[in-house]
C-alpha cells in the first residue's frame, strides 16, 4: 500500500524529494482544487513534469522549428513518430530518441531497451519497421579510462545488435564518435524507420466515451521507476527501500510478437487508439491519449497483469516495463483483440474505460489513488509548466575564437598525418561495430555503411529511402548555431550523395544542465541553427527527443544535437555510392566556392585536435543558399546517370575523403587516384589537405560526362573542376602524399579492432 500523506507540509517534502520544485508543488495543489495530493499523484506529477516527459525547459524553443509543410502528413509532436508522404499511397514513419543515462549504468540493457522503445513508436502507428540506425558517443579508447570506455562500447553494441537482430530489423547506418567529453556520460541515440499505407495509421488518442481501455503485451514489473532513488525521507524510508529502481530488461522476441499482433489488430480495424508505454509507463499514455481527445479515463490498477507480487500503485503507475501498449477499443471488439493477442501468446486485459470527465482516475485495491486532469500531465497540455531559462554565451568562446593557427605551421610529412587521421577512432572504419549488426535481414538494404548514407528499398515499388544520422559536436561546442546548421546540411549532403532528395528531419538533442545559463544558450542557438537550415532545405522537423543533464563530475558533454534525416529516391537503379568504380574515371571536386582565408576550415577539425589536443578555433562556415544548390545538383547528377561515385568531404578533410573513396566499399582490388597539385593561393598546405571546409563533394565520372557536369555546376553557380583521375593502386596528391591504398586501408580498418582488443572481446 502507498504511504499516507496527511499534511501539506509532508506532501511538499515528498514532492521536493521526487524532484519537483516548490513552486510546482504549489501549482499542483491549485490544479487539484486545493486538496493535498496523494503519494501516487506526487509520483505521477514528478515523472510527467520531468524534462524527459514534459519538455518544460525546451518546449518553447522547440516550437520555433518548422514543424509542418513539405511532405509531412502530421504536424510534429502529434503522434508517436513523424509521418512523411513518399508517394504511391505510402508514408515513412521515423523517429530518434536517447537512452543515454540507462546505457551509462547498464550498457547492454540500456541500449537494447532504447532500440525496443523506438521500434514500438514506429509500429504503434501501424508502420512496419524496415530499418534501424544509431548515433553513439563514447570516451577515448586510450588513456586511464580506456577500459571503462571499452566496457561501455562492448555492452552498447552488443545490446543494440542482440535486440535488433532478434527482433528482425536491419541496423543499416549510424555513427560512432570518441571524445573525452563523453567519458563519464556516453550517448546512445536510436532511430527507427517504418513504412505504412495512407489511411492505415493509428493515432495515439482515446476517442469515444464508453470505449474500453486495454493493456496489451508483457506483464508489468518494478522496472525503471523514475524518482524512486530520490525518496530519502525518514518518514518513507521503508517505502524508499522497496522502491529502489531496477534496470529495464528488454525481450526482443516478445517485441516481435507484439509487432505482429499489433499490426494484425490494426489491419482488422478494431483499434481506436494506441500508444506505447514508454517513458513514465501507464502515467504517460493514459494522460496523453486522454488529453489529445479531450476525454478522460477511469483505470483499475488491480486489473493490470503483474509479474511481481506486492506492487504498490506508485510502482504500477511509474513502471517502465518493456513491450507494453495501451489500446482503446470499442466494447464489441474486445473479443477480437483478445483473440489476436492470445494467438500471439500475449496479455490483453481490460483495465478501464474512456470517460467524459477530462480527468485520468486511478483506483487500486478499493482506494482512489489518483484523480488528475489529463491536460495537467500531457506534453503540451494547458496546465503543464513551460520555462524560459536564463541564457548566457559561454566564457570559453572568447578564447577559442581568438586561437592563432599561424603558430601551427604545416607538418613535415603530410602522408604520415593522413595515416594518423585514418587511424583516429572517430574517422577509422567502424566495421568492428556494424558487423555485429544484421544489416541484411528482410533483404531491403542496398547500400550500407561505407556509403554516405544507407539506402533501403521500398518493396513493391521502384523507390528507395536514404537515411543518415549526423552531428559534429566539436563544431557545435565552438558555435552552437553554425554547428547545428552544419549538422543538418551535412546530413542532407550525405543523403543527396546517394541521389536521394532530403524530405524530413528528426532530432535527438543531447545537452547538459538547462539550469546552467551557458548550456541553455547553447541549446537555444542550436535550435535556431536547426530551424534556419531546415527551412532553407525544405526539410521540416517531424519530431524528436530532448536529453538534458548529460554531464559527469568532469563537466557537461559537448552539446550534441544529433540529426536524423530521411531522403527519397524514385528509382533505386540510380543510387550512387561513395567508392571509385573504374580506372580512367575523372575525379572532380564539386564545391560551393574557394577558401576565404589561409586557415579556412581548421577550427574544430580532427587535424587540429591531433596536433594540439584542443577543440578550438571557429566552426566551419556554411552557406545555406549554395549548399541547397549543391544538394539539388547532386540529385540531378544521379538522376541523369552522370556520376559513378559521390562522397562529401567531412572529418579529416580532403585527403581523408579521397582515401575513403579508394576503399569505402572494401573492394578486393584497391583503386588509387592521382590528383594534381591542390595548392590554392595563400591557403596553407595542411588546410587544403586536412581542413574540414564545408560544401565540398568528390565525384568520379566517365571522362565524357565531365563537360555536362561542369555545365550543370555553372547553372547552379557552383565549381566543379577536374582535379585528377582514378588510376593504379596508390593515392597520389601532388607532391605532398604518395601512399599505397592497401596500406591506408589496413590502417583504416584495423585501428578500432586493435584498440578494442578484439580477441579478448570475443572470448
Amino acid at each position: 500500500m502507498q504511504p499516507p500523506i496527511t499534511t501539506r507540509e509532508q506532501a511538499e517534502h515528498v514532492a521536493i524529494e521526487l524532484g519537483l520544485l516548490k513552486e510546482e508543488f504549489a501549482e499542483i495543489v491549485t490544479i487539484l482544487g486545493g486538496r493535498i495530493p496523494t503519494y501516487t499523484e506526487l509520483g505521477i506529477f514528478s515523472v510527467m513534469w520531468s524534462e524527459h516527459c514534459s519538455y518544460k525547459n525546451s518546449i518553447a524553443q522547440l516550437k520555433t522549428l518548422p514543424r509542418k509543410g513539405g511532405r509531412l502528413l502530421v504536424e510534429a509532436g502529434e503522434e508517436n513518430a513523424g509521418l512523411v508522404d513518399i508517394g504511391d499511397g505510402l508514408a515513412v514513419a521515423f523517429k530518434i530518441e536517447s537512452h543515454n543515462h540507462p546505457s551509462a549504468v547498464v550498457p547492454y540493457e540500456g541500449a537494447a531497451t532504447g532500440v525496443g522503445g523506438i521500434l514500438r513508436d514506429i509500429f504503434t502507428m501501424g508502420a512496419r519497421p524496415i530499418a534501424a540506425l544509431n548515433s553513439l558517443r563514447f570516451g577515448e579508447l586510450t588513456g586511464e579510462a580506456a577500459e571503462r570506455t571499452k566496457f561501455l562500447v562492448r555492452g552498447v553494441v552488443h545490446g543494440i545488435s542482440d535486440y535488433g537482430n532478434s527482433f528482425g530489423v536491419p541496423t543499416v547506418a549510424g555513427e560512432v564518435y570518441f571524445d573525452k567529453c563523453y567519458q563519464g556520460n556516453p550517448l546512445v541515440n536510436a532511430m527507427a524507420v517504418g513504412i505504412v499505407e495512407h489511411g492505415k495509421t493509428v493515432s495515439a488518442t482515446a476517442e469515444g466515451v464508453g470505449n474500453v481501455v486495454m493493456i496489451v503485451g508483457s506483464r508489468t514489473g518494478r522496472d525503471g521507476i523514475h524518482g524512486a532513488s530520490l525518496l530519502a525521507s525518514a518518514v518513507f524510508s521503508e517505502a524508499a527501500e522497496s522502491l529502489r529502481p531496477t534496470v529495464q530488461v528488454g525481450d526482443p522476441f516478445a517485441e516481435k510478437l507484439l509487432l505482429e499482433a499489433t499490426l494484425e489488430a490494426i489491419a482488422a480495424g478494431v483499434v481506436v487508439g494506441m500508444q506505447d508505454m514508454g517513458a513514465a509507463g501507464i502515467s504517460c499514455c493514459t494522460s496523453e491519449m486522454s488529453a489529445k481527445a479531450g476525454t478522460g479515463m477511469k483505470i483499475d490498477l488491480g486489473r493490470v497483469p503483474l509479474r511481481e507480487t506486492g506492487m504498490s500503485a506508485f510502482e504500477i503507475m511509474l513502471s517502465e516495463s518493456q513491450e507494453r501498449m495501451l489500446v482503446v477499443v470499442k466494447p464489441e471488439d474486445v473479443g477480437t483483440i483478445k483473440a489476436i493477442f492470445d494467438k500471439w501468446d500475449l496479455q490483453a486485459e481490460i483495465i478501464g474505460t474512456v470517460t467524459d470527465t477530462g480527468n485520468v482516475v486511478f483506483d487500486y485495491l478499493g482506494e482512489r489513488v489518483a484523480d488528475i486532469p489529463a491536460k495537467a500531465l500531457a506534453l503540451g497540455g494547458d496546465m503543464t509548466p513551460v520555462y524560459y531559462r536564463e541564457s548566457r554565451e559561454p566564457k570559453y568562446l572568447a578564447e577559442t575564437r581568438a586561437y592563432d593557427f599561424s603558430s601551427l605551421g604545416d607538418v613535415a610529412d603530410a602522408g604520415s598525418m593522413l595515416r594518423t587521421l585514418l587511424a583516429s577512432p572517430t574517422i577509422a572504419s567502424k566495421r568492428w561495430v556494424y558487423e555485429q549488426y544484421d544489416s541484411m535481414v528482410r533483404t531491403n538494404s542496398l547500400y550500407l555503411t561505407g556509403s554516405d548514407a544507407a539506402v533501403v528499398r521500398v518493396k513493391g515499388t521502384t523507390k528507395g529511402l536514404a537515411m543518415k544520422t549526423d552531428c559534429n559536436s566539436r563544431y557545435v561546442r565552438l558555435d552552437p548555431y553554425r554547428g547545428t546548421l552544419t549538422a543538418v546540411v551535412e546530413a542532407a549532403r550525405n543523403i543527396a550523395c546517394t541521389g536521394a532528395t532530403p524530405i524530413g528531419v528528426t532530432n535527438c538533442l543531447n545537452f547538459g544542465n538547462p539550469y546552467d545559463p551557458e548550456v541553455y544558450w547553447q541549446f537555444k542557438e542550436a535550435i535556431r541553427g536547426m530551424g534556419d537550415a531546415c527551412r532553407a532545405l525544405g526539410t521540416p522537423v517531424t519530431g524528436g527527443n530532448v536529453s538534458f543533464y548529460n554531464e559527469s563530475p568532469e563537466g557537461a558533454i559537448f552539446p550534441t544535437p544529433t540529426i536524423g534525416m530521411i531522403g527519397l529516391i524514385e528509382d533505386i537503379t540510380k543510387v550512387v555510392s561513395s567508392d571509385f568504380k573504374q580506372e580512367g574515371d575523372a575525379i572532380l571536386l564539386l564545391s560551393v566556392g574557394v577558401s576565404k582565408n589561409k586557415y579556412d576550415g581548421l577550427g574544430g577539425s580532427e587535424y587540429v585536435y591531433h596536433r594540439t589536443g584542443l577543440v578550438t578555433g571557429s566552426a566551419p562556415e556554411c552557406d545555406l543558399e549554395k549548399e541547397a544548390a549543391l544538394i539539388q545538383m547532386l540529385v540531378e547528377l544521379a538522376d541523369r546517370g552522370l556520376v559513378n561515385s559521390a562522397h562529401d568531404v567531412s572529418e579529416g578533410g580532403f585527403a581523408v575523403a579521397l582515401a575513403e573513396c579508394c576503399f569505402a566499399q572494401g573492394t578486393e582490388r584497391p583503386l588509387g587516384a592521382k590528383i594534381g597539385n591542390p595548392h590554392e593561393g595563400a591557403v596553407s598546405r595542411d588546410a587544403i589537405l586536412f581542413a574540414e571546409r564545408q560544401g565540398r563533394v568528390i565525384l568520379s565520372a566517365e571522362p565524357k560526362a565531365v563537360t555536362a557536369i561542369q555545365e550543370i555546376a555553372r547553372r547552379h553557380s557552383l565549381l566543379a573542376p577536374q582535379i585528377g583521375i582514378v588510376t593504379g593502386d596508390r593515392l597520389v596528391i601532388g607532391d605532398d602524399i604518395n601512399e599505397s591504398v592497401e596500406d591506408l586501408y589496413n590502417i583504416f580498418s584495423n585501428a578500432i579492432p586493435a584498440l578494442m582488443d578484439t580477441e579478448a572481446a570475443v572470448a
